[in-house]
């Protein structure tokens, strides 16, 4: 019989239904609209206690033991929140995808996390009985919301348990608590190993950031901060969207639960906070009571943020977040810290600041390859090749959030992955260089860095050069043809009503003036740029190039 472990940072959440039972847990959207606004619903600290509760009986009733993994596919709200801890409860190790990668993609990541339990909405079960063959050791299945076959559903269990939960002993640190896929944005999806150790210190890392001020009232737009939130006491409001078009929430609802609920902190990516910072600035609305913003997914426009501070309060902190699946936080600098010398510095080629490592995050600089280096001894040996890109290099981590492994492919730890004698790094993919103060200078992704005649040439350090320019939205380098020989090309996304003609001028003498931006040999002017699943920020540059590649051979 299987040992009844939990999550041991659960006490935390068990904390707050003590001493705060009635307070609000989630309070949610539910579909409907009254003069334009959403309508919401709330859940109190005890009702999601409750509800976790009867999930962790129910499933261990199915035959769910401590380790089993479980798929889940249920979309951002309090089902989410009360199925994850529920599975935490037992230890049951929850796997969570983007379905917005693509139904096939998806299907190939879910075969290989080899799950046993599946529970997700009615359109997540039809996909799991049509493709039968990639569930086969699926033997527990649970329906979210109206269920058109037999089996067992979310509503059908109740949310009241029989009887209180038997006492666990909280799992080592090294135990499995989620497998978490990359978006797969740059390359393969990646099943990412994050323990209870690595989701432990993401919350201490995030009450560190906010100096260990109570979080009051949060708004969400990223389901794996309503996770460590609950756990800090917070209210969660979670405004309506789409999980794989968050870029399409509609501003005047965010400001609107803001000042409804009288919201002190919020994550979101840039995708999010450009709009709402023109909805602002068309409208005049105000956010009062808003003390932080937190922003992620994506290097936010140091415009933004110069933007968000002028219509914030003047105390409130604007902080632009750096991490990963596999890391996060890496990295975090505030507004008062980045605007002015680190902006001009970016806009001069010196790569945009992403602040000094988290709380017990340790960063290094490594020679740029796309070769395995399976131990440090094998990364000194290439120490001189830093030369070669200016000391440019990948970024490597370590830390108590740092994820040291991946379930899937087993190949992404070969060449992800570093052996330091007990210590294991990250090859984070990013390529940067760090200051004399620590800070991280990001350039770009290893895989989308230009291999030219005349050098290595890194995307966000040459765009960050053209981003200032009057009419241009971003920009985006591509390398066309072979490598060794590729041809460096900027593709531009204009604004609105700009003049093509007059951009493109100013882009020709922008690019003269720069060293590491003479290389660009021309400029193409994109509608709109395809960006990622999940924060609908980050620049689908491989896309990019086969258009320019496209538009070249016309």
């Amino acid at each position: 019989m299987s040992t009844a472990i939990y999550w041991r940072a659960l006490d935390r959440f068990r904390d707050t239904v003590v001493a705060h039972p009635e307070r609000e847990a989630v309070i949610y959207a539910d579909g409907r609209i009254t003069a334009g606004l959403p309508e919401y619903r709330q859940l109190t600290y005890a009702e999601l206690d409750e509800w976790s509760d009867t999930i962790a009986e129910q499933f261990t009733a199915a035959g769910v033991t401590p380790g089993m993994r479980t798929i889940v596919l249920v979309r951002p709200g309090p089902e989410l929140y009360a199925v994850l801890y529920g599975l935490f409860k037992i230890g049951s190790v929850p796997v969570v995808i983007d379905p917005g990668m693509g139904m096939f993609k998806m299907l190939r990541c879910l075969q290989a996390a080899d799950a046993e339990a599946f529970i997700g909405v009615a359109e997540a079960q039809a996909l799991r009985i049509v493709f039968r063959a990639y569930f086969r050791k699926v033997k527990i299945a649970v329906t979210v919301g109206r269920c058109l076959w037999r089996g067992p559903t979310l509503e059908g269990w109740g949310r009241k348990p029989a009887a209180p939960l038997p006492d666990r002993e909280p799992a080592p640190d090294d135990e499995p608590l989620l497998i978490a896929y990359t978006t797969g944005s740059t390359g393969p999806a990646k099943a990412v190993v994050l323990t209870h150790g690595n989701i432990s210190a993401m919350i201490d890392q995030v009450d560190a950031a906010r100096e260990h001020v109570p979080p009051g009232t949060s708004l969400i737009t990223a389901p794996v901060v309503g996770i460590l939130e609950l756990l800090l006491g917070s209210r969660c409001v979670m405004p309506p969207l789409i999980p794989s078009k968050v870029g399409a929430t509609d501003p005047a609802h965010v400001v609107d639960a803001v000042g409804r609920f009288g919201v002190r902190t919020m994550f979101a990516s840039p995708a999010v906070l450009i709009p709402l910072l023109r909805h602002i600035e068309d409208t005049g609305a105000e956010l009062p009571t808003l003390d932080s913003i937190y922003s992620g997914g994506a290097p936010v426009p140091d415009w933004c943020i110069e933007g968000l501070r002028r219509v914030l309060p003047e105390h409130a902190r604007v902080y632009s977040g750096y991490g990963s699946t596999e890391a996060l936080p890496m990295a975090t600098i505030e507004s008062r810290e980045l605007l002015g010398e680190l902006v001009e510095q970016a806009h001069n080629g010196s790569g945009v600041c992403v602040g000094r490592p988290a709380l017990h995050v340790r960063a290094r600089i490594i020679p740029v390859t796309d070769d395995p280096l399976p131990t440090w001894a094998d990364v000194e040996a290439r120490t001189v090749d830093l030369a070669l890109s200016r000391g440019i290099g990948e970024l490597v981590v370590t830390g108590p959030n740092v994820s040291t492994r991946y379930l899937w492919p087993e190949q992404a730890n070969l060449v992800g992955k570093i052996v330091d004698g007990d210590v294991v790094w990250h090859r984070t993919g990013d390529l940067a260089w760090l200051d004399d103060e620590g800070r991280i200078r990001f350039c770009g992704r290893k895989s989308q860095r230009l291999d030219t005649a005349a050098g290595p040439m890194f995307t966000v350090q040459v765009e960050q050069v053209f981003n200032t320019l009057p009419g241009v939205a971003r920009t985006a380098l591509v390398g066309v043809g072979e490598r060794g020989a590729q041809r460096p090309v900027l593709c531009v996304e204009l604004e609105a009503g700009a003049d093509q003609q007059e951009v493109e001028d100013q882009l020709s003498k922008r690019r003269d003036e720069f060293e590491i931006t003479a290389p660009v040999t021309g400029f193409l002017f994109h509608p709109k740029f395809p960006v990622d699943i999940r924060h609908n920020a980050k620049i689908g540059r491989e896309r990019l190039t086969v258009w320019a590649a496209k538009q070249l051979s016309e």
